[in-house]
């Protein structure tokens, strides 16, 4: 589902305009992202957690020569679904 299939399917439930439910996405979505440049986590019960994962520098190594390469250390964006989100997903929806 791509994003604007997301905001027809949003405008349809709550009875708004395609773009005025696009607009709500990217607020939703650009506040979870800045919450992560903070440093901060978001937790939405049912769904999951965003948080933000340190990875430690490291040599790695050119799979087209071999050559090592120095892979310096960064934050990365981590997802962990909710309890139910899996459930859910694992056992599929009722016909």
């Amino acid at each position: 589902m791509t994003k604007s299939e997301m905001a027809e399917k949003l405008g349809e439930k709550i009875n708004v305009k395609k773009q005025q439910a696009e607009d709500i996405i990217n607020i939703f979505t650009g506040s979870i992202i800045e919450a992560l440049a903070r440093g901060d986590k978001v937790e939405i019960r049912g769904f999951g957690s965003f948080r933000v994962r340190h990875r430690a520098e490291k040599e790695g190594r050119n799979p087209k020569t071999g050559e090592k390469v120095h892979v310096p250390a960064k934050k990365v964006p981590f997802f962990k679904t909710g309890k139910d989100f899996r459930e859910i997903v694992d056992k599929g929806l009722p016909k």
